[in-house]
């Protein structure tokens, strides 16, 4: 692939990776952290993308960062940031090939923490360092959680998730139905039929104040998310 014609340094796609993995940086925290660093550096985020996705995925499973890599293009943007370098990936392999991506589109990746955003030897060095740690903390996360569900299913507890439009029972073992989050589906299909887009539903819940099972707001991956079970 032709690489493209290198991109304004003053125009930026935000880039938001979400896993149920790991909930200590959702999708509102990572926006509020790139958007302080687009002030703080005069950047203009031209447009958000999201993915909801391990950190160990590779690029083609990541239909948010797709968009995000044409847009770099469309809208001739010289700069895809991130919240901090493990949401691009857990993994040193697929993180270099993310960021060998966005360079041929003509642009290059940013932190908004600002670690290792520079082009010198010692930056790439520190991005591959941080890549490797990320990508062993996905490992330990992974021995931690398989783990905790050997222990639980020991006890003959549930150890899948719970589906959306069920609870669990006090015995920790049986699903009841949920009869709130059974109106919210059922809403959200309805609007669905009628032609509305996720981020259409996602803020016609917002707007009555409806909240999700996590997080303060409806997000459109929260709403595909719902639909697509």
């Amino acid at each position: 692939m032709r690489r493209a014609k290198t991109g304004d340094p003053k125009l930026a796609i935000g880039y938001i990776r979400v896993s149920t993995d790991e909930q200590r940086l959702g999708p509102e925290a990572q926006r509020a952290a790139i958007e302080a660093w687009a002030d703080k550096e005069w950047v203009r985020i031209v447009a958000w993308h999201e993915d909801v996705v391990s950190g160990g995925s590779e690029l083609e499973d990541r239909e948010g960062l797709i968009r995000a890599l044409g847009e770099l293009r469309a809208l001739h943007a010289g700069i895809l940031v991130v919240a901090k370098r493990d949401r691009l990936a857990r993994d040193v392999a697929i993180g270099v090939t993310i960021e060998k991506a966005v360079e041929r589109c003509g642009a290059r990746v940013a932190s908004a923490d600002g670690i290792a955003n520079g082009d010198s030897a010692a930056d790439a060095f520190m991005r591959t360092i941080l890549d490797a740690a990320a990508a062993y903390e996905r490992a330990l996360i992974r021995a931690r959680t398989k783990a905790a569900l050997a222990v639980k299913k020991a006890q003959g507890l549930r150890v899948g998730s719970v589906p959306l439009g069920s609870s669990l029972a006090p015995d920790g073992r049986t699903l009841v139905v949920c009869a709130r989050e059974q109106a919210v589906i059922a809403e959200a299909k309805g609007l669905r039929a009628q032609g509305l887009s996720m981020g259409a539903i996602a803020k016609g819940l917002n707007a009555r104040g409806v909240k999700p099972r996590s997080g303060k707001v409806w997000h459109p991956h929260q709403v595909a998310t719902m639909l697509s079970r």
